[in-house]
């Protein structure tokens, strides 16, 4: 007989495939007025590519099955929030914040920005980007953009806001782009991995109680995942035994751990009238390379683009030559998912009916409060 989780994850792969499918130019009603976006390369849809960085997709073959091509997005196709904003209803991608300004801001803005992180330093060996305390500065600023559009009515503004969603995902660039980087900063000198943590959270839960006081309620925050086990760090870990490097997923689990606290905290009546919900994607990912061969996927050690052992030492260069079959990839770079498995991702965290991936509630019923 089939365990629970098998079966689980059995209907997950009909929806993961369906969805697929699925295009924007359905006349679909999108179930919340907005969705606000913060984040990292994971989730960036074009916002780092007019400033000084290595921490650019604007050039092929990212973007590869993505029908408007390269259009700043690290994967070959619709990133995690793409697909996620597709479940919520919306007809069309949430736009980047470097190219939207007036009435568009209603509908929603993606901050994101590749290499961020939670510290102001996080990503510095790459170049610029925008910090989660910068992205927060720039929501700020909407929220005085939109204000004018409601016309001084805060009320009213503020009423919009309550009902729409919003989502973080932060957290890995702090970890393979400031701690694990001894070369470059000096924080696994610092703290040990409990205070960095701690250290992470303190600074992650100010920013999240100013967007509370800028007007977000219904707030998604995921954990950060495996990024012991990506193309990235495999191609640079000789482990005894172990496939995955897990130091550094040891050190993330203090962090993700400590995030669903958090939740629990401002769920508790810290920021009264919010919702937060946690998706633990540590457990998302875990679960999809343990029954990887179930969703069709063949290569889970190695992007489907990129340069070196695993293809995970340089990331995917410009005009290179990717694998065909993205679909039999989970990975499609040295450190970002592939399109399929981000829709993976988005349908486990929407429809869960455990705990194990949204917790206390799944954002389909996040939409509906």
């Amino acid at each position: 007989m089939k365990g629970f989780w098998e079966i689980t994850l059995s209907i997950s792969f009909v929806f993961l495939w369906w969805n697929i499918g699925k295009t924007y130019s359905q006349p679909l009603q999108p179930q919340v007025p907005c969705f606000f976006i913060f984040g990292d390369s994971l989730v960036d849809n074009g916002n780092n590519n007019r400033i000084l960085t290595l921490a650019r997709a604007n050039y092929r073959p990212y973007g590869v099955d993505f029908p408007q091509g390269a259009t700043g997005r690290f994967t070959n196709g619709r990133t995690y929030v793409d697909a996620l904003a597709q479940l919520l209803g919306f007809r069309y991608y949430i736009p980047p914040y470097a190219r939207t300004r007036g009435r568009a801001l209603l509908m929603g803005v993606n901050y994101a920005s590749g290499a961020s992180g939670i510290r102001n330093e996080t990503g510095n060996n790459l170049g610029d980007h925008a910090s989660l305390i910068q992205q927060v500065a720039n929501f700020a600023d909407t929220v005085l953009q939109m204000r004018r559009l409601f016309r001084g009515d805060t009320n009213a503004l503020n009423g919009h806001l309550s009902k729409c969603i919003f989502y973080s995902g932060m957290g890995s660039n702090d970890y393979l782009n400031n701690y694990f980087m001894s070369d470059f900063y000096t924080t696994s000198s610092d703290y040990t991995p409990k205070a960095y943590a701690a250290v992470l959270l303190q600074d992650y839960s100010r920013m999240l109680t100013q967007l509370y006081t800028l007007g977000a309620r219904k707030v998604i925050v995921s954990a950060v995942g495996q990024i012991g086990c990506i193309p990235y760090q495999l191609a640079r870990y000789h482990g005894n035994g172990s496939r995955c490097n897990e130091k550094i997923n040891s050190a993330i689990s203090l962090f993700n751990s400590g995030l669903r606290k958090l939740v629990d905290r401002f769920n508790g009546g810290e920021l009264r009238g919010a919702k937060f919900v946690f998706l633990d994607s540590y457990q998302s990912t875990s679960d999809l390379y343990l029954n990887a061969a179930s969703f069709g996927f063949e290569v889970i050690d190695k992007g489907c683009c990129g340069v070196g052992r695993n293809n995970g030492e340089i990331t995917c260069l410009p005009l290179q030559a990717a694998c065909e079959d993205r679909r039999k990839y989970l990975f499609w770079d040295a450190f970002h998912p592939t399109e399929v498995a981000n829709i993976f991702f988005a349908n486990s965290s929407y429809s869960s009916q455990t705990q194990s991936y949204a917790y206390p509630i799944n954002i389909q019923q996040l939409a509906m409060l």
